[in-house]
């Protein structure tokens, strides 16, 4: 190969040295950098619901309510309550024969069960709705604080939930998406409350486990849905921010592999 036709393939492979900003302890070579993006943000949707027991578990978190509200207004409180703990055992149970998640079947039998309890404490029926009522009430408040503090909840829970770290907070425009996916949190939380609230002072039995199931889907489909926006908006700025450090580091790289040359270029005093 003559000397004129080495230069022309120097170039080529110098952006694949070994030696390149990209090969450092750290850092992942080019191609590998729009990875984490594509496997991360579609699995938004199912990883949420999964901390839920899946849209089954939904269902099956509204059965023992409605057998609650039905026995109680053909029998008494205590029948009521018999029935909607033998019911979700019985729920938790076939969970567990399918081998589905074993914390929302677990959850479930406890909610019912402390529920239960309370409504048997009180000797009213619309004491099984007081937990909800008041457990809406405090995770409406600390999310809320979350994101006065710049913390917001939504994105620590999905950080943690991915192991993704919290660099997130450093950028303004992720930071802004998951304040406005826990604040979504916030309304469906306050809008529980306030209208669970007003139906127990009411002694509208029926009208509450109505409300529970009925505000339950709705307002947390529409929440999830501005936490998986969030998520993937965050992802997306991630990344972008990932590829503009690279290219950063490239660019300042190629620089730095000039400097001896152009200094070898330049004549010293002894050739003068």
């Amino acid at each position: 190969m003559s000397e004129r036709e080495t230069p022309a393939s120097d170039p080529r492979h110098a952006s694949a040295s070994p030696a390149g900003p990209a090969d450092a302890p750290g850092q992942s070579p080019p191609g590998d950098t729009a990875d984490p993006a594509p496997e991360g943000t579609p699995a938004a949707e199912q990883t949420l619901l999964e901390q839920m027991g899946g849209v089954s578990g939904l269902a099956y978190s509204a059965v023992p309510i409605v057998v609650f509200v039905v026995v109680n207004a053909l029998t008494s409180l205590m029948p009521a309550i018999w029935a909607a703990v033998g019911l979700a055992v019985a729920i938790a149970v076939w969970r567990l024969v399918r081998k589905e998640p074993l914390q929302p079947a677990i959850s479930g039998v406890l909610g019912v069960a402390v529920c239960s309890f309370i409504a048997y404490r009180s000797g009213d029926a619309k004491g099984f709705f007081l937990l909800g009522i008041w457990t809406s009430l405090v995770y409406g408040g600390v999310f809320l604080v979350s994101v006065l503090v710049r913390w917001p909840l939504v994105g620590v829970a999905w950080s943690a939930l991915n192991s993704l770290g919290m660099d997130w907070r450093k950028q303004r425009a992720a930071l802004r998406g998951y304040d406005l996916a826990t604040l979504a949190w916030v309304v469906v939380f306050a809008a529980k409350y306030v209208v669970q609230q007003w139906l127990y002072n009411a002694d509208q039995t029926g009208w509450l486990a109505f409300a529970r199931i009925a505000m339950g889907y709705p307002l947390t489909a529409l929440a999830l849905i501005v936490t998986v926006w969030a998520v993937r908006r965050a992802s997306k700025i991630a990344q972008e921010t990932a590829d503009r450090e690279l290219a950063e580091d490239q660019a300042a790289y190629a620089r730095y592999a000039q400097q001896p040359e152009q200094s070898a270029e330049r004549p010293g005093p002894a050739d003068n």
